[in-house]
């Protein structure tokens, strides 16, 4: 990377095939998910309709995500799997693959980041 990028962590999404009460459904992803503006640390089910077409290691290992300013410089140089993306207003995010696992950057509109622990 030619700049150097700030990371702040944001969630971790745990892949699960049990549908959970309250969970919410993001049609274009095929995906559901839950519980991340509950934790107080930021754990986020994530349970994957079967045609899903998101890349398997996203759908099979748990991810980390990280908020950053800039998410194209996170990106740059890295081993993209999924594209940036708009999954809800006022977010992009994107995946990469690091060492096996897949991590997710997240690039917010300011103001509307939710704190947690201390920036990484």
């Amino acid at each position: 990377m030619s700049k150097k990028v700030k990371f702040n962590y944001h969630h971790l999404g745990i892949p699960t095939d049990k549908p959970i009460e309250g969970e919410v459904y993001l049609k274009d992803y095929k995906v559901y998910h839950y519980g991340y503006d509950k934790s107080d640390y930021g754990i986020e089910w994530m349970r994957y309709e079967k045609d899903c077409q998101l890349p398997e290691i996203v759908k099979t290992i748990p991810h980390v995500a990280f908020e950053v300013a800039d998410i194209y410089e996170a990106i740059r140089g890295k081993n993209v799997i999924i594209e940036p993306n708009s999954p809800s207003e006022g977010n992009i995010v994107a995946f990469i693959e690091e060492n096996g696992a897949p991590i997710e950057f997240i690039q917010t509109r300011k103001g509307k980041r939710k704190q947690y622990g201390n920036d990484a």
